[in-house]
């Protein structure tokens, strides 16, 4: 603003640099309102901490039990319904980077045998139901 003394900022307020502080600054002080009504529970702990927690033995993904016969294929899978000799198809999930069968979704009622380091409960009754075997494999922990 042309030949104005304070540029638009006023004569009171006055244009500081860093009025209320830089960034979070003044959360428990002159902000407490505005951190307490938009982030509540921003400040504090919660829980027990865990010393040197280590990822790996803790290292469990999933599959559910209607993505299995996917990892068969089709080709192999119409081949074991036309076998009359029992034999079915061995899926080993770790094999396929998973470590534990989860129960969601529908199997076809094709038997099947399914390797894996842990089961559900429904998994099991569903591979089960299906005609199928579930197969623990050895844990390495």
């Amino acid at each position: 603003m042309r030949g104005g003394e304070h540029c638009g900022h006023g004569r009171i307020g006055k244009a500081r640099k860093h009025a209320s502080g830089r960034g979070n600054a003044g959360g428990q002080h002159m902000h407490r309102i505005a951190f307490d009504k938009y982030h509540p529970g921003y400040f504090g702990k919660v829980g027990m901490r865990f010393f040197h927690y280590k990822k790996n033995p803790y290292h469990c993904p999933a599959v559910n039990i209607d993505k299995l016969w996917s990892m068969v294929g089709l080709e192999q899978r119409k081949e074991y319904l036309k076998k009359s000799d029992g034999s079915v198809p061995m899926i080993d999930v770790t094999q396929f980077g998973y470590f534990k069968v989860c129960g969601k979704g529908k199997l076809p009622q094709q038997p099947i045998a399914v390797k894996a380091k842990f089961f559900s409960k429904q998994a099991e009754e569903k591979i089960k139901a299906a005609g199928g075997a579930c197969l623990l494999s050895a844990l390495c922990l």
